[in-house]
């Protein structure tokens, strides 16, 4: 391979990638793997590691192919990419080695992954162009994505402190524990509260607080800024 090839290559790679986010595609997978991830893998345990192995590796991939198509400072981009394999990469090995240490460190680093990929989906959802309903599903998939970075404080606070929350049923697993705080996360975000769950340590309870709040304004900013770039991409008379 010339030297003079290597930048058109990656000018196309990078041309395929922009197409692929701009279309309806990339946003319709991420939400199908999160819908699928909450809904499915998280509760019922379905497709087992390797089922799961199968989902974070589409999410990875996804999310370093939209960290590379979005508008970025090179430094911002490479903590970004990071974070993201650093996080997949601990998490595997907390499961596959669930020591103390590496479930409390997999905790932190997948609040950081969360947050990071919501970052993600909004820059790629707010990218020039027409409000579609590729944009709606990324909003979806943006909220989901905040269920699951505070499903993920959640743990970390009962890992750190155990006894924070109050389960009908106690976990008996760090699985059991994941699965029971997604719950509790998206009872908590959409304000249903069935009580099975309840934060009793009181900065457990301040992180319920914030993410009631946060499940309620943000559906809100989320719509008027689409209603707003809709306004804009309007042809003006």
């Amino acid at each position: 391979m010339s030297e003079g090839s290597r930048p058109s290559r990656i000018a196309v790679l990078h041309m395929h990638m922009s197409e692929f986010w701009s279309g309806d595609l990339g946003l319709t997978l991420v939400s199908i793997s999160v819908v699928v991830l909450i809904f499915l893998i998280y509760p019922l345990r379905e497709g087992g590691l390797r089922g799961r192995f199968l989902f974070d590796v589409l999410m990875v991939a996804l999310m370093l192919s939209g960290s590379l198509v979005i508008k970025q400072n090179r430094i911002v981009r490479a903590v970004v990419i990071a974070f993201v394999l650093a996080g997949a990469a601990v998490l595997w090995v907390s499961l596959l080695y669930p020591t103390r240490f590496l479930q409390e460190f997999s905790s932190v680093l997948s609040i950081i992954t969360s947050l990071i990929y919501v970052r993600i989906v909004l820059l790629v959802m707010f990218r020039e162009g027409p409000v579609t309903w590729s944009r709606m599903q990324g909003g979806v998939a943006a909220y989901l994505l905040i269920g699951l970075a505070w499903a993920s404080a959640f743990q970390l606070v009962e890992q750190l402190h155990a006894g924070s929350f109050h389960f009908i049923t106690e976990p008996t697993d760090v699985e059991q524990l994941t699965s029971k705080l997604v719950y509790f996360s998206f009872a908590t975000l959409t304000t249903v509260g069935f009580g099975d769950v309840l934060p009793v340590y009181p900065f457990a309870r301040s992180l319920a607080i914030a993410e009631a709040i946060v499940g309620q304004l943000f559906p809100a900013i989320l719509i008027g800024a689409l209603v707003a770039m809709a306004m804009q991409a309007r042809p003006k008379s």
